[in-house]
C-alpha cells in the first residue's frame, strides 16, 4: 500500500457561517441508519444495513401495501406541463391516496429551472433511482432531470422541481443530498442545483463541468459537514474529477483530479506520457462513504481512457479504476489502492465501498469492504490503505487468470489483481468474462459478518477494431461476438475470508437492503423480495414489477415501514 502527495487543485475558499438552521442536521447524516433515510446508502457508512428489528424474520410475512404512487410523471416541455403530474392512482390500502394533485384536491406546484427549450425532456411515469431521502416524514425522490417532495403518508406530491435539459448524455440518477433545508440534485447537463426543501425553488445553481467537452452528471451528492462532494462522468478523453462545494453558495472549495494534470505530480510516471495522464479519464460516477473518525471521504475511480488499446503505455494508469482516501476538509489524497490497475477492460471501481469496524485476525480494525466490477472482493484497513483480503467472485471470471475460473489469482506485492494480457482485446479475439458486477450496491450486516452483493456470469469474445490509440479513444476500439451467460446470483461473503457462505440465484439486481431483523431484502425478477440474510431462505415478496432503485427501510408514525420505487411509481409497505 502506498500513500501519496496531493495531485490536485486546491482552491481556498473562506469558511462561512451557517446561517441555515432546521432540516436535516448533517450531524445526523453520520449516525447509524435506523429510523430515517437521510444520504445515498441510508448513512454515510455505505453498508445499507439498517437498526430497525419490527420487521424481522418472524414478523416480515406480515408485510402489506399502505399506498401506492403510480400517477407520479417526469415533466417535459417550457413549462413542465407537457404531461400531468397526475394523482397516486387506486385506492384504501390503510393509507389512503388523493390527497394534493388528486381527489380533488390542488395540483402540486411545478417549479422550472434549466437552461434549455425543453424538448430534450422526456414524459411518462416517472423511474426513480438512487437515494431516496426519508427526512421528517417527507420523502424526496429524484429521476433525470426531476426531483419531488412527497407526503409518506399518502404518497401525495408536495411539490415538483423540473429541469430543461440541453439533452446530452442521460443516464439514470443517482439521487439527492441534503443539508439543514436545502436539497442538493446533480443535472446530466453539467449542472448543480440547491433546492429549498419547503418550497422545492432554486437557492442556486452551479455548473460543475463543460457540457461542450462531453461531461455529464448523474452523481448523487454527497453531504459532509460543510462540504458537497460532487462528482462527474465522461466517456471521451477529458480530464476526471470531483470536487467540493459550500452547501450555502455553492462555490467550488477544492477539486481533486484522478490523473496527474502537470508534470512531477503523483501517478504521472505510471503513464505513456504527460499529455496521456491529463485525459486518462477515472470518472466517479458513484457516490462513495465517509468515516466522521478519520476524516476520510472514500471512493473509487471509473476506467482508464481510451479504455481497451494502447497509448497509455504499460504502467498502472494511476489513480484510474482505484479506491481513494481523501481528506475532505483539504481534498488531499491520504492513500490509494488499485482494484484493476492497468484496466483494459472498462472495470470501472466505482462501486460504493462499505465501512465498518469489525474484527479481524483477533483485533478490532477500522475495514473498507468493496467489490468491483472485475469480479474481485477486497478488505483493507481503511485508516492507512493496508490490504488485508483479495477474492475473486464470479464463476467464469478468468480476465486475471488462467483460463479455468479456479486458477491462482495473480496479484502484486500489495495485493492488487494483475491482469492477464492474453485476455486483452485481440484481432483474433479473446474469451474473457463480462463485467460481473456494476454500479448496484452491496450491503453488509455486522449481525451475520456477510457481504451481500450481486455476481453476473458471462463469457464474450474481445475483438481489436482498431489498434491505433488515436482512432479509439474514449470507450472505442474494439466489438463484441458471441457470448455465454450463466445465472446472475447473489452471494453472500465473509469477510473474514473473502469466501462465498451461500450463492442464490436471482434474476437481475438493483441494490440490496439488509436490516437488524435479519432480513434481506432486494428485487427479484417482478418482485419485492425477503430473504433470511443468514441463509438467503425466502421469506416473503410482493409482485409489483422489478425495482428501479434499491430498497429503503425507516420508521413512520411509530411503525418501521419498506419503500420500494419500480418504473411506475412509489410503494409503501408497513406490518400489517
Amino acid at each position: 500500500m502506498k500513500k501519496t502527495s496531493v495531485f490536485l487543485s486546491l482552491l481556498a475558499a473562506p469558511v462561512l457561517l451557517v446561517a441555515q438552521t432546521g432540516g436535516l442536521d448533517p450531524a445526523a447524516i453520520v449516525k447509524p441508519l435506523s429510523d430515517q433515510w437521510t444520504s445515498y446508502s441510508g448513512d454515510m457508512s455505505g453498508k445499507r444495513f439498517s437498526a430497525l428489528k419490527l420487521i424481522n424474520t418472524n414478523t416480515v410475512k406480515n408485510l402489506s401495501l399502505k399506498w401506492v404512487s403510480t400517477g407520479i410523471t417526469s415533466a417535459c416541455g417550457p413549462d413542465g406541463t407537457g404531461q400531468a403530474n397526475a394523482a397516486p392512482a387506486g385506492g384504501g390500502f390503510g393509507g389512503g391516496f388523493g390527497g394534493r394533485g388528486g381527489g380533488g384536491g390542488a395540483a402540486a406546484p411545478i417549479i422550472v429551472g434549466g437552461l434549455g427549450t425543453g424538448e430534450a425532456n422526456n414524459c411518462g411515469p416517472a423511474r426513480f433511482g438512487g437515494g431516496i431521502l426519508f427526512v421528517d416524514n417527507i420523502i424526496y425522490a429524484s429521476a433525470p432531470d426531476n426531483v419531488w417532495a412527497i407526503d409518506s403518508r399518502d404518497g401525495s406530491v408536495l411539490w415538483h422541481y423540473y429541469w430543461k435539459s440541453r439533452g446530452g448524455t442521460s443516464l439514470q440518477t443517482r439521487g439527492l443530498g441534503m443539508w439543514h433545508n436545502y436539497i442538493f440534485f446533480e443535472l446530466h447537463d453539467d449542472w448543480a442545483v440547491c433546492l429549498d426543501a419547503k418550497t422545492g425553488k432554486e437557492v442556486w445553481k452551479k455548473e460543475i463541468s463543460s457540457f461542450d467537452e462531453q461531461y455529464f452528471s448523474s452523481n448523487a451528492p454527497m453531504v459532509v459537514g460543510n462540504h458537497i462532494i460532487i462528482g462527474t462522468g465522461n466517456d471521451t478523453d477529458r480530464p476526471a474529477y470531483i470536487k467540493s462545494l459550500d452547501p450555502e453558495t455553492g462555490n467550488e472549495q477544492w477539486r481533486l483530479y484522478s490523473t496527474a494534470q502537470n508534470a512531477g505530480e503523483p501517478g504521472v510516471e505510471t503513464w505513456a506520457s504527460l499529455d496521456a495522464a491529463r485525459h486518462g479519464g477515472g470518472t466517479s460516477w458513484i457516490p462513495g462513504s465517509y468515516d466522521p473518525d478519520t476524516h476520510l471521504y472514500l471512493f473509487g475511480t471509473g476506467n482508464p481512457t481510451p479504455a481497451y488499446t494502447g497509448g497509455r503505455g504499460d504502467g498502472d494508469n494511476l489513480y484510474t479504476g482505484c479506491l481513494l482516501a481523501v481528506n475532505v476538509d483539504t481534498g488531499k489524497m491520504v492513500w490509494y489502492f488499485a482494484t484493476s490497475p492497468h484496466d483494459t477492460h472498462d472495470w470501472d471501481s466505482t462501486q460504493t465501498p462499505i465501512l465498518t469496524d469489525a474484527m479481524f485476525g483477533g483485533k478490532m480494525r477500522k475495514l473498507v469492504l468493496m467489490a468491483t466490477r472485475n469480479g474481485y472482493f477486497y478488505v483493507l484497513d481503511r485508516v492507512t490503505g493496508e490490504h488485508l483480503i483479495t477474492s475473486k467472485l464470479g464463476m467464469v471470471n478468468n480476465y486475471a487468470s488462467d483460463v479455468s475460473p479456479t486458477s491462482a489469482l495473480h496479484l502484486n506485492k500489495r495485493g492488487e489483481v494483475q491482469r492477464n494480457p492474453n485476455k486483452d482485446a485481440t484481432i483474433a479475439g479473446s474469451l474473457v468474462n463480462n463485467d460481473v458486477l456494476n454500479y448496484p450496491p452491496a450491503t453488509f450486516s455486522p449481525d451475520t459478518g456477510l457481504f451481500y452483493v450481486h455476481e453476473q456470469n458471462n463469457l464474450r469474445i474481445d475483438y481489436l477494431m482498431d489498434p491505433d490509440a488515436r482512432g479509439s479513444m474514449g470507450l472505442g476500439g474494439t466489438g463484441g461476438g458471441a457470448s455465454l451467460s450463466w445465472p446472475t446470483n447473489i452471494d453472500a461473503i465473509d469477510y473474514n475470508t473473502g469466501k462465498v457462505v451461500w450463492r442464490h440465484e436471482v434474476s437481475g439486481s438493483v441494490g440490496l437492503l439488509s436490516t437488524a431483523g435479519g432480513v434481506l431484502f432486494l428485487s427479484d425478477a417482478q418482485s419485492l423480495v425477503a430473504w433470511e440474510a443468514k441463509t438467503g431462505k425466502p421469506l416473503w415478496h410482493a409482485q409489483i414489477g422489478g425495482l428501479s432503485a434499491p430498497p429503503e427501510t425507516f420508521m413512520l408514525d411509530g411503525k418501521q415501514v419498506v419503500l420500494a420505487a419500480t418504473g411506475t411509481g412509489l410503494y409503501m409497505f408497513q406490518l400489517n
